[in-house]
């Protein structure tokens, strides 16, 4: 009798966590190699499960994929990895107990981190080895992603008749990180073809219990719940789980009661969890039915009947000629000078100062702060950098909010130089996200929904500029980088500096037919060893020779050096007020001076330029 037989009658007890026992064990390796070169520690692991009441084990087969196992160099090891945790179950279940070849999610909350075409190929990879060994069903597990569980369950439901669970991960109780209810995910699965669906991991039996209120009891298939002991703790250096067996046993009449016919554990879990729910439940007869707590339907609320102070710069620039001016926060704490250089470039009428996110991985004043102080002391849009380098997911959606509530709509997400370039070599990258994920996640503030999927009740109103580096061997690859950016959710972009008019017109040609305009960069060089700096350390700009040794001529005279840097600087806005609409201007080392100058200049010949247009 196959166990999806005696579900029909009966509840079952699944297995826990294998990676939790292998961990506070002191492994620090992948542990789906252990199969191989510790096959009785986890045949051991196994027995522990099925001595302590449970029914059905899982292959130790989570994370044993080519996309993951190749975190490890063991990528052309899946079919050994896979053939030898089923045997290792086999040889611990003998009789006592129904084998469950494991299958992992891989996207988690970056769905678009993994080409569908890339999962498709190392699921089926381990699908087949599994079906090889003879295992007796399929656990499709800790999927956030309902795009990539609904794809792989489309191609095991073909290539097998054997029993399949499919369950999914949730950041929230009632909800999938897409906003896909609960309830409408598992019939979807059901549809497919999955035998049972349900949940686990993420969430413990407190708030997965909540998530199982809005759920009903499926026409054909059973529910499942696979649970955290807890939420994890971090001490020393180490993770770990408090959730205590007796708390699970105490809730398992509850799983029951939400129709749940088959329970086991996720994270932190351990053979005395799985104990206790056998000692409530094993072999209960499950109900047959249930009643929904129907709950209102959240609603976003729109912003307050507050009205943007500036209409958004992709707009604007769309209308006329417009100019922005970068001038970075300071390394000290004395910020005289920086407020003297934006009131500056507030008489040149620009229209928004840029304030870079600790540019170069050195450290500085927070842009945020000095951009809340730009706009209410000086009445001024401040254009806010952030970078992906120095906050996690959490940090950056905090951040992204906080802008929200001080008032300030404008922002360019960068990627970020990393840290090692800086003061600071040995500190940490973060990289949760890469720009086109960041852009993506203020796009979902714009609509009122976190990164996971949450309800944030307001919805945001960010103008989102994205950043565009022509100074790269491929022009026609960094246009296709622009696209993907449009794509994600980008208005408008912002370009490292240029340098030579023949770049500015390779540029427009290679541009023209983006619909999100393009404000260009620009950079007054100070003397020949900057143009030298700049062309040879700074990633994301190169100078034209003929610039170069334009500046070399003036080592002797610094200050005819500069003037000639402002005049090249010059001829390059001529230049580019032909072709594009916006200037975006460069501050180097706080001298504001010269990018005032430039910005009256700029502003000057646009206007001249308008009206030789209406003469």
């Amino acid at each position: 009798m196959s166990f999806l037989e005696k579900l029909e009658s009966q509840i079952l007890i699944a297995d826990g966590a294998i990676g939790t026992l292998l961990y506070s064990y002191g492994t620090d390796c992948c542990f789906e190699e252990l199969n191989l070169s510790q096959p009785e520690q986890i045949q051991n692991i196994h027995k522990a499960y099925i001595d302590a009441g449970a029914d059905l084990i899982q292959t130790n087969t989570y994370a044993a994929n080519y996309l993951k196992l190749q975190r490890y160099g063991l990528e052309e090891s899946v079919k050994e990895i896979n053939g030898a945790a089923v045997r290792n179950a086999k040889l611990a279940a003998q009789k006592n107990a129904y084998v469950l070849g494991t299958i992992g999610g891989n996207r988690g909350i970056k769905p678009d981190s993994i080409s569908l075409d890339e999962l498709k190929r190392s699921f089926r990879e381990q699908l087949y080895c599994l079906l090889l060994e003879g295992v007796d069903g399929l656990l499709l597990e800790t999927f956030y992603d309902l795009e990539e569980l609904e794809t792989i369950l489309t191609i095991a439901r073909k290539e097998t008749e054997l029993p399949i669970i499919a369950q999914v991960s949730l950041q929230e109780p009632g909800f999938l990180q897409n906003r896909t209810p609960v309830n409408d995910a598992l019939k979807r699965l059901e549809g497919i073809g999955a035998d049972v669906v349900g949940l686990n991991c993420r969430l413990g039996p407190h708030h997965m219990l909540l998530a199982f209120e809005q759920i009903e009891l499926p026409k054909h298939a059973y529910l499942s719940a696979y649970p955290n002991a807890s939420l994890p703790a971090y001490t020393d250096g180490k993770f770990h789980y408090e959730g205590d067996a007796d708390y699970f046993r105490k809730s398992a009449q509850s799983f029951r009661n939400e129709g749940v016919r088959l329970l086991g554990g996720c994270c932190g879990t351990t053979p005395a969890h799985i104990q206790a729910f056998a000692t409530e439940l094993k072999n209960s007869v499950p109900i047959t039915e249930k009643i929904i707590k129907i709950k209102p339907k959240k609603i976003i609320v729109e912003p307050l009947a507050v009205k943007r102070e500036y209409a958004p710069l992709q707009d604007i620039v769309k209308e006329r000629p417009s100019v922005i001016v970068e001038l970075d926060p300071p390394r000290k704490l004395d910020t005289r000078k920086f407020f003297e250089g934006a009131k500056a470039l507030k008489e040149a009428g620009i229209d928004s100062i840029t304030l870079a996110d600790n540019s170069l991985a050195t450290v500085r004043i927070s842009n945020e702060s000095l951009g809340y102080l730009v706009k209410s002391e000086l009445g001024m849009r401040p254009l806010i950098h952030i970078s992906c380098r120095d906050r996690n997911i959490i940090g950056l959606q905090s951040h992204l909010m906080g802008l929200h509530t001080l008032g300030m709509n404008d922002v360019l997400a960068i990627t970020g130089d990393p840290a090692r370039v800086g003061d600071f070599p040995g500190a940490s990258s973060v990289y949760d996200v890469s720009s086109f994920e960041l852009i993506q996640m203020i796009k979902k503030l714009n609509e009122g929904l976190s990164f996971s999927g949450k309800d944030l009740g307001q919805k945001t109103d960010f103008s989102i500029a994205a950043a565009f580096n022509p100074n790269v061997r491929s022009l026609e690859k960094a246009v296709k980088r622009l696209e993907k950016k449009i794509h994600f959710g980008a208005d408008y972009f912002i370009s490292q500096p240029v340098f030579s008019e023949e770049k500015l017109i390779e540029v427009y040609e290679h541009t023209k037919h983006l619909d999100a305009p393009i404000y260009i960069g620009l950079m007054p060089l100070l003397n020949s060893k900057n143009a030298e700096f700049l062309h040879n350390e700074v990633p994301g700009i190169k100078i034209a020779d003929s610039i170069r040794e334009r500046m070399v001529k003036l080592t002797d005279n610094p200050l005819q050096a500069t003037r000639e840097g402002i005049a090249i600087t010059k001829s390059l806005i001529d230049a580019a007020l032909d072709l594009f609409n916006g200037i975006y201007l460069i501050t180097p080392f706080l001298r504001y001076e010269l990018t005032a100058e430039l910005a009256l200049y700029a502003k000057q010949r646009a206007s001249e330029r308008r009206g030789n247009i209406y003469a």
